[in-house]
């Protein structure tokens, strides 16, 4: 009697080809997103990676026929002007940042019209937010600087 009722309460423990494939799936889809060494996964090279590449670039060389200075140079002033244009694009962000910032200052105190989908709110900024994305304040919500329809000189 013993051994009918392990038989019975036995689990099958084994998976499925498909259900196999479904956590390898996963478990690849999830490896994808963890940081690695600090840095998130992605499909662009940026100047970390250049600079890698470089580096491994001169280690493997062969001795007896070095890359040319020219080709040296060349690679360095890629480099530069990789580094130059990223910092850059973080200025004109910071620079869009503050342009947003002080268009959302410039409307306290003035009557604006908000377009909130079907439907339109009129009623004067009583405070901002600063940011990427500022906020203006009006009868009491916040609303995103890009739902402003129309604004009016007092």
């Amino acid at each position: 009697m013993m051994e009918l009722l392990n038989t019975q309460n036995s689990i099958n423990t084994q998976m499925s080809a498909s259900e196999q494939f479904a956590v390898e799936n996963a478990v690849n889809n999830y490896n994808k997103t963890l940081v690695v060494e600090g840095r998130k996964t992605s499909n662009e090279l940026g100047k970390d990676d250049f600079l890698k590449l470089l580096i491994t670039q001169l280690q493997n060389q062969d001795p007896t026929s070095p890359m040319e200075n020219t080709e040296f140079i060349s690679q360095m002033a890629q480099f530069s002007s990789l580094e130059q244009m990223t910092n850059m694009s973080s200025s004109f962000s910071r620079m869009a940042a503050f342009i947003n910032s002080s268009e959302a200052a410039a409307t306290l105190g003035k009557t604006v019209e908000l377009d909130i989908g079907d439907t339109s709110v009129q009623g004067v900024v009583e405070g901002a937010t600063r940011g990427e994305n500022p906020q203006v304040l009006v009868k009491g919500m916040y609303y995103s600087m890009d739902k402003i329809k129309a604004i009016y000189a007092d």
